[in-house]
């Protein structure tokens, strides 16, 4: 047994930031227990690396959810980071902060301290913004934001072809403006990636005050009452333990914070006396209200050697850019392999953009698990505010057990009629001469044309384009799982600090979300008496 002030459980991209955050003060100490590796192998640092970790178990928990009615039975896949900086250590890199109106959605649900003006400060202090210099961007912070520095033409051909829709073209989508298309900004420092642990913890590794324990799942809270007094976890195949003094942080993700939390005995008591889980705290909300980007890939087939496949010219391709990429950390190494895309709205009436779209220099097919020979390209479209609500639980009482994960996706008609309208603009810019001329063949989609089609081919290949969140919603009602102090409601020293405290799904990536989240969170904590 061990003491610290604090017990941060869970070294993801929030988890990471709470911990160093918290440990900048020298009187007091903190434990960050992470159940995955220390995250610093060449296959999380090298950019193109997500194409091995993403398919596979490598760094990764590779999720499946329970069979999709949605989806007409399949099951789903949800990738998400087992290592320290969590799904930052496996992901596409993208730097997206969600749309103004999300945060300021958050304030009027009655969270207060979480409108857009007041999120601003916590984006801009975790970030050193290489590219942009205004006043919605940070320079000095932990978090490295650069341009890609892949050269790739198909940048160029993907703008090219939205001009000629006359579709607006932006430099920044986190800056006055989100509405258009452009190249990401990516988490990346030097050619290699700025995972949360990168920018926040291995800097700090030689602090005193702070300890960093891998490969050490955490299977229980430990309550004095109502009261988080520690966490049991495994490690060696032994249970050890260590105690909070102060409070307990839980930051394990939406998937995972929350079966912790029921285990713990903070759940719908009925559910967990099933279980034989001793109830510490009726709190029904725990596990619901489970929203995610329902996505889908129009693949094409391609000769050109600039994109990525399988092919004897491009294994030598390849390996001159690993060349190119050990001496310079250039080239299609460094590549996200979403290297640009942008927001756009089904609706010119809408308010905001309502479809994400993420375009692939790889042809996609079932998140890189299926192979092709051959060279291609591909382009994402995610519906941004999905209407669906889905729920995580437990299987069984085992902490070991992976949880069960029910998105409900197109559970709701509407977004499965908005995915019908996606899909069509998305084929319009694919169609699109810049594009198009690089094709030789349209795969899947190939014979689609009506709306009835475009219905049957998005629910036979349509998933997650990996953003889950809020099974811990914030909120100030009954079914609100944490206060908007992200203090868990009916216990006392216990937080949950992660992209499950978000009432709603934010219109873009969740990393650097999750990322502020830490930041306000670490803020928080250390302003309470």
């Amino acid at each position: 047994m061990q003491e610290f002030d604090y017990v941060v459980v869970g070294g993801g991209s929030a988890g990471c930031v709470v911990a160093s955050r918290l440990s900048e003060d020298p009187d007091v100490t903190v434990c960050l227990l992470e159940a995955g590796g220390a995250g610093n192998g060449w296959v999380v640092t090298a950019p193109i690396g997500i194409a091995i970790m993403v398919p596979s178990s490598r760094n990764n928990w590779a999720f499946d959810t329970v069979p999709q009615a949605g989806l007409n039975g399949r099951k789903g896949y949800q990738p998400r980071g087992k290592a320290l900086g969590g799904s930052s250590a496996i992901n596409g890199m993208v730097y997206i902060r969600g749309h103004r109106t999300d945060y300021d959605g958050w304030a009027a649900l009655g969270n207060a301290g979480w409108a857009y003006d007041d999120v601003l400060p916590y984006f801009k202090k975790s970030e050193n913004n290489e590219i942009v210099h205004d006043a919605f961007h940070g320079r000095g912070g932990p978090l490295n934001v650069a341009r890609l520095r892949t050269e790739n033409p198909f940048q160029d051909f993907f703008l090219e072809a939205g001009r000629q829709l006359q579709l607006p073209v932006t430099d920044d989508f986190n800056g006055e403006n989100q509405l258009g298309l452009g190249i990401y900004q990516v988490t990346q420092k030097n050619g290699e990636r700025c995972s949360a642990a990168r920018a926040y913890i291995e800097p700090n590794l030689s602090r005193p005050n702070l300890k960093v324990v891998t490969a050490a799942p955490a299977s229980k809270i430990v309550f004095d009452g109502k009261r988080a007094t520690g966490v049991e976890f495994g490690r060696d195949g032994k249970t050890s333990s260590v105690r909070a003094r102060r409070e307990v942080i839980v930051s394990s993700g939406a998937f995972q914070s929350p079966p912790l939390l029921m285990l713990s005995g903070i759940g719908n008591a009925p559910d967990l006396q099933r279980l034989g889980i001793e109830v510490v705290h009726h709190s029904p909300g725990v596990g619901q209200n489970l929203q995610d980007h329902i996505d889908f890939a129009l693949s094409y087939r391609s000769g050109s050697l600039d994109l990525f496949g399988s092919s004897f010219a491009g294994l030598r391709r390849l390996w001159r850019e690993i060349g190119r990429y050990r001496k310079r950390r250039v080239g299609m190494i460094t590549s996200n392999v979403a290297e640009c895309g942008g927001f756009l709205k089904t609706d010119p009436n809408l308010a905001v953009p309502d479809i994400q779209l993420h375009f692939s220099v790889a042809m996609a097919d079932n998140h890189g698990r299926a192979r092709h020979l051959g060279h291609g390209f591909a382009c994402h479209v995610c519906l941004l505010r999905p209407k669906s609500r889905g729920a995580v639980t437990l299987q069984s009482a085992d902490p070991a057990a992976a949880p069960q994960i029910d998105p409900k996706f197109y559970d709701h008609p509407d977004d499965l009629e908005t995915m019908v309208k996606a899909f069509k603009i998305t084929r319009r810019i694919m169609d699109a001469e810049p594009l198009a001329k690089w094709r030789t063949a349209e795969m899947y989609s190939g014979n689609v044309r009506s709306d009835d089609d475009i219905r049957v081919i998005l629910r036979n290949r349509s998933d997650t384009v990996y953003h889950p969140v809020g099974t811990a919603r914030m909120g100030v009602d009954a079914m609100a799982v944490v206060d908007p102090q992200l203090r868990v409601r009916g216990v006392e020293a216990l937080r949950m600090v992660d992209a499950s405290i978000m009432p709603t799904l934010i219109g873009g990536n969740t990393n650097a979300p999750s990322i502020m989240i830490g930041e306000k969170a670490a803020a928080m904590i250390r302003a309470a008496p």
